[in-house]
């Protein structure tokens, strides 16, 4: 999903790090510990702050981080003291000697053998950037890069060393030090006070001409734009195929898994439930579904039915307990997934993208409306009477019988061998169950429709008024930041870091990827979707192309697709050196034949002629291998899009296996 993917300080936090520097620094290369002690540590920040590098490079240090400066780095550490990222200064001559002089500045070491080295797109003032990712040592659920970038002739890099739960829970944070961190003297590109170009037949044919280049390049199988200028569709078209290797082409009407686009369609109809009166946004959600509950209390009373689908309450993302789901389940999953989450974070506190939260605001919604209606029929035919039928949207559906009929998009990805492959139509199907934040089939047509209504402040074609302003543009305003000029509304992104007001939102799910987009000031707005992951660069290149001839931009996009090529190429064989398939006899001997986890239910372990598959109820995996630094196994799914690892070992009562997503953990135990 979209996808995606953000307090406490105390003297005894500050000692419990510096204990754990030593340790951290054997496991996954952080701050050496007695150097870390010897070096300049500002108190934690109260708010975000502005500094700066040796040089004069600007960067934030977010609310509650703590700054300390060695030598020429500057090294911002999390809250919860496990995570750090470090902004090292460095006399080399090229990407790679920089990244090798950051890592001794550092953690007193050279760096961890790269598992892969991808360049970088130029933007913001930095160019020629280079990226390393690495294996974290023993299988330690972290993530571990370094970003070697230029301005003029001199390099930084940045090294990310994050634990998988702060990165998941800190994704605003993570993206403020990102997005912020601009060369000494760089004035950031602002449109501010320009008017927008008129997007004329040649301007159309050079967003054409990128599109079909970038297809190629990414090796996406179809493609559908659409853009729409002054109330007018100006463009709406397809660029090659319904499925890889078929003849069948794509176009405006093809449907598409538009995923958590679907998000922004659901506060569209909660939006014309309060114009209503049918409820309030503040109204406290169990005064609509007094059963509704978290695993926290206090949680559960201060929800109201704007919390739901802010991304503002604390709640972590939380995706496996739908996506191992038996097939074909209620609507009602959701109600028995929310009693298992519990905020990481207090209200406001941070941005965590989450899923269920999203899809229980629809069908709360939807109960209030309907209430003798079970909750997932309730919410079909509120979004059918509220959103699809007044806006003209025919073909968009939540069926997946009536959309996987003739013209579709299968959903592709890359397998194991590097391959694109289709993923299998069974996993796109386990969205059902929350359609609210991410079930919806939609075409280009129907979806200009809807861009169309926001750019209006709430009218259709014909000039009457479908919903209230203020109820429309409610979902436009500040829930929780995501940046220092970006914010997440409800079921809705807002960016503001080029002057001009751009409203968004993305879906991402398996094999197939979505954006709308829209600049409110300029009347301009655009529809992408593709049916291959590989495309997912030109979620936000396709936009910036947009800019780039709207506004006379400066030239990035095509730098951002030529980075996502020579990244893929490098994924793929990174997969490829990383993992054993067919699986070695010696790994696959460590399975159990039968696992079961309580909340995700009984896998399967089929185990013929040393290819292991994995069967759970919802869909079946061959797999793949590697042993761990520590000696563990951990098997991964050999099929496009796949789950995360899963991690051999045992306990008291037999085999395990234990997956993990950034901030939970499921352990599937052996039985009989």
């Amino acid at each position: 999903m979209s996808e995606a993917a953000p307090k406490r300080t105390s003297s005894s936090l500050a000692f419990t790090v510096l204990r754990r520097c030593a340790l951290l620094l054997l496991l996954a290369g952080a701050p050496d510990a007695v150097a870390w002690a010897q070096a300049t540590v500002h108190p934690a920040a109260t708010s975000d702050t502005q500094a700066t590098t040796a040089s004069g490079h600007r960067f934030i240090v977010p609310k509650d981080w703590t700054l300390t400066r060695r030598g020429r780095a500057a090294i911002l550490r999390a809250p919860e003291g496990d995570s750090w990222i470090a902004l090292v200064e460095t006399d080399a001559g090229n990407a790679k000697d920089a990244i090798s002089q950051a890592w001794q500045n550092y953690a007193d070491r050279p760096p961890p053998e790269p598992l892969m080295t991808v360049p970088l797109a130029n933007g913001d003032g930095w160019v020629d950037g280079l990226n390393q990712v690495y294996r974290t040592p023993a299988g330690e659920p972290r993530q571990l890069t370094a970003r070697a970038l230029r301005n003029g002739d001199r390099w930084v890099v940045r090294i990310d060393d994050l634990a998988n739960a702060v990165a998941g829970k800190r994704a605003a944070d993570l993206s403020l030090i990102r997005d912020e961190f601009l060369p000494a003297g760089h004035v950031r590109e602002s449109f501010a006070g320009r008017q927008a170009h008129a997007l004329d037949a040649a301007k159309i044919e050079q967003l054409k001409a990128f599109i079909r280049q970038s297809q190629q390049a990414l090796d996406v199988p179809g493609i559908s734009i659409g853009l729409v200028q002054g109330g007018k569709v100006v463009y709406a078209g397809g660029f090659g195929v319904r499925e890889a290797g078929h003849a069948e082409p794509v176009d405006a009407d093809t449907l598409y898994l538009i995923a958590s686009n679907t998000k922004s369609l659901t506060t569209l109809m909660l939006a014309k439930l309060v114009d209503e009166g049918r409820f309030r946004w503040d109204t406290p959600v169990t005064d609509l579904m007094p059963a509704f509950a978290l695993a926290d209390a206090q949680a559960t009373g201060q929800m109201q039915v704007r919390h739901l689908p802010c991304a503002c309450a604390g709640l972590p993302y939380r995706n496996l307990d739908w996506e191992f789901a038996p097939p074909d389940s209620p609507a009602s999953l959701v109600f028995d997934i929310l009693p298992r989450m519990r905020p990481t974070s207090a209200f406001g506190a941070s941005y965590q993208y989450t899923n269920p939260p999203a899809a229980a605001a629809g069908y709360v919604g939807a109960h209030a409306l309907y209430p003798d209606m079970e909750i997932g029929a309730a919410y079909d035919r509120a979004m059918a009477t509220r959103v699809f039928e007044p806006l003209g949207m025919t073909r968009t559906t939540f069926d997946f019988d009536r959309a996987m009929r003739g013209n579709y998009a299968r959903s592709h990805g890359v397998g194991l061998d590097g391959r694109l492959a289709l993923v299998d139509p069974r996993r796109d199907r386990q969205m059902h169950a929350v359609r609210p934040t991410g079930g919806a089939w939609s075409s280009v047509n129907d979806l200009l429709a809807y861009v169309k209504l926001e750019l209006s402040g709430g009218k259709l074609d014909d000039g009457r008024r479908h919903l209230s302003e203020s109820a429309l543009g409610e979902r436009w305003k500040p829930q929780i930041s995501t940046g220092r000029h970006s914010w997440y509304g409800l079921g809705l992104d807002t960016d503001v870091s080029t002057g001009t007001v751009m409203r968004f939102h993305g879906g991402r799910l398996y094999g197939q990827r979505s954006n709308m987009v829209w600049w409110p000031e300029h009347d301009v707005g655009l529809v992408i979707l593709m049916n291959a992951s590989t495309g997912n660069v030109l979620m936000d290149a396709f936009p910036r192309k947009l800019m780039e001839l709207l506004f006379d931009a400066e030239p990035e996009a095509d730098s951002m697709v030529a980075a996502a090529v020579a990244n893929e190429r490098e994924s793929r064989e990174a997969r490829r050196r990383a993992w054993d398939f067919p699986v070695k006899p010696e790994q696959a001997a460590v399975l159990a034949s039968r696992y079961r986890n309580d909340l995700l239910g009984e896998l399967r372990v089929e185990n013929t002629g040393g290819n292991p598959v994995f069967h759970f109820a919802a869909f079946d995996m061959p797999m793949a291998a590697r042993v761990n630094a520590n000696g563990a196994v951990e098997f991964a799914g050999a099929i496009p899009s796949p789950p995360p690892p899963f991690v051999a070992g045992t306990s008291s009562t037999g085999r395990t296996l234990t997956l993990r997503d950034a901030q939970n953990e499921y352990v599937f135990m052996e039985v009989e």
